[in-house]
């Protein structure tokens, strides 16, 4: 199966069933919280967001491939267990790099808003087009 078809189907069913296999043993992973090598801690993390997060979800806007680097456009959203329970959305990109072999070997994510900013919507919720 062709890898941006494997990512447009990890999206959708985010956090779950993720397919590990498309990423290298060492891949590199960073975001403005994390950075680290390898797949277990990959693994690790997005099994965080399983067990810390309600409902996430992460809607893909774009993807495209250009030889060895794929970019995707998306936005993550969750509410966390806090007792207002606060909806959290971050809209971003992820630039990925493949190997000869076609493997993940780097995935750098950026967000269009700050830490402080996520920090700032659990304090003062997100007015959505859903909110009244």
């Amino acid at each position: 199966m062709d890898i941006i078809q494997i990512l447009k189907e990890d999206y959708q069913r985010f956090p779950l069933d993720q397919t590990y296999s498309i990423y290298a043993e060492d891949v590199y992973f960073q975001d403005p919280l994390n950075k680290f090598r390898g797949i277990e801690r990959y693994k690790q993390m997005i099994g965080s967001i399983r067990t810390w997060f309600i409902d996430p979800k992460l809607d893909l806007h774009d993807i495209r491939r250009r030889d060895d680097a794929i970019e995707t456009r998306w936005t993550l959203s969750w509410n966390t267990p806090l007792p207002w329970k606060p909806r959290i959305v971050i809209s971003g990109w992820s630039e990925m790099r493949l190997n000869a072999g076609g493997s993940i070997v780097s995935h750098i994510d950026y967000w269009n808003c700050s830490r402080l900013d996520v920090l700032k919507q659990h304090l003062f919720p997100v007015k959505t087009r859903y909110s009244k």
